[in-house]
């Protein structure tokens, strides 16, 4: 029994340190673009999402054979509500930054980002071996509005009350992403709903207009049979 209960707490603790480790993995990434072409990613936001975007982008500096950031280089954020159309976002920052949003209602956002040159001369135009003018990193972190003063002082957290705070972030993130689908769901069992009610009462309204053309048949075909003295 106390070996049951030994290993019972040892995978406990195990499943506890794999989602603190998978709690500090990072979703930053990377990509190459040319010149002035603009780089969109399609995100799904539950209802009153907090997002914060950090990116910064690099040119190749053919005299120093690297990736560096420029100065001149600045970057054009736009984020759209789909399909309305709808700007949330609309600014240019500096090559290096970050921007925040939230989204006033769920469904897909369309985060854009392109790379401009203030420069009168695009140094940029000698491109490196890969044949990319630039190369920018992005991450995305999603948060609520009610968690963002916590993070104003997680300076003064330990590291495991960091982690577990980490924690409870997901979880929330996990519960809205519910409320989510279950509105996407309600939403499209109300329209199943109608759509079969509106199929019904269009049945019954072909009954009834086949059961008068019936009725109409028949009382002129035998008008028709008196008139001609067949009956």
């Amino acid at each position: 029994m106390a070996f049951a209960l030994n290993k019972t707490r040892l995978s406990a603790a195990l499943l506890f340190t794999i989602l603190l480790i998978c709690a500090n993995v990072s979703e930053a990434l990377y990509f190459y673009i040319d010149g002035s072409e603009k780089k969109c990613f399609i995100e799904e936001l539950p209802k009153e999402t907090m997002v914060t975007g950090t990116y910064k982008a690099e040119q190749y500096s053919d005299a120093q054979k690297q990736w560096i950031v420029s100065p001149e280089l600045k970057i054009q954020i736009t984020v759209e509500e789909l399909p309305q159309g709808h700007v949330v976002v609309d600014r240019q920052g500096d090559a290096s930054g970050r921007f925040t949003f939230t989204s006033a209602e769920s469904g897909d956002h369309s985060i854009c980002l392109a790379p401009v040159s203030t420069a009168w001369f695009d140094s940029s135009r000698t491109v490196n071996i890969i044949g990319y003018m630039h190369k920018i990193t992005f991450d995305m972190d999603f948060d609520d509005p009610a968690g963002s003063e916590q993070h104003d002082h997680a300076g003064t957290l330990s590291d495991l009350a960091m982690r577990i705070h980490e924690l409870n972030e997901r979880v929330q993130d996990i519960r809205r992403e519910q409320t989510s689908q279950r509105e996407r769901e309600a939403e499209f069992r109300d329209r199943s709903e109608l759509t079969n009610a509106r199929a019904v009462w269009w049945t019954i309204a072909q009954i009834i207009i086949l059961g008068v053309v019936c009725v109409w048949q028949m009382r002129y075909f035998k008008h028709f049979f008196v008139a001609k003295k067949l009956v």
